[in-house]
């Protein structure tokens, strides 16, 4: 059996969940996330503790067992605590600007400056120029965002410049070696 599909899942207080067929909704102080499991898949609640099971031991069953029980457990953080991804930017004029909390303006070497809105649930946080903060419940939608925004200019080998994760390591290449 799953190590990590067998371990329960504490509900702390304040956060309510509603388990209707194969959706599950978690409400709680920061807000509300509901998600659909793969059939097979059953939550069951017993006094503050969310148990994840499944139908039988097939392979795919095995497989989704584990990722269902983490999913629940993050909707769970997610709407007590939140999750946030920072992101640093490096390179010379490369700069960070909050329009609005959700709005920013990247100025990343390119002839025009490069605005991000937010999705909803998703909100930014320019504490300095060269760091981005991304905020949100939904823990799969604040990598996604962070992710796209990283795109936008990744860090190149040679010099480093561009965006990454705070404390990403950028492998970099020798530059041409002289004659």
């Amino acid at each position: 059996m799953s190590r990590i599909g067998r371990s329960p899942i504490p509900v702390p207080q304040g956060v309510t969940v509603a388990l209707d067929d194969y959706t599950v909704t978690v409400t709680g102080p920061q807000g509300r996330l509901a998600r659909r499991l793969p059939p097979g898949i059953s939550v069951t609640q017993a006094d503050d503790v969310l148990n994840v099971a499944r139908s039988d031991d097939a392979r795919e069953q095995r497989a989704l067992h584990g990722l269902a029980r983490s999913l629940v457990a993050n909707m769970v953080t997610g709407v007590t605590q939140g999750f946030s991804k920072e992101l640093e930017i490096v390179g010379v004029g490369y700069r960070a600007n909050a329009r609005s909390p959700q709005e920013i303006e990247l100025a990343l070497g390119f002839s025009h400056p490069v605005v991000v809105d937010a999705p909803d649930g998703i909100s930014f946080e320019v504490p300095v120029p060269t760091r981005i903060i991304v905020r949100g419940i939904d823990k799969e939608l604040v990598g996604q965002v962070a992710a796209d925004i990283r795109k936008i200019r990744k860090p190149e080998p040679y010099k480093g410049k561009g965006v990454r994760y705070a404390g990403e390591r950028v492998l970099r290449k020798a530059g041409k070696a002289a004659k």
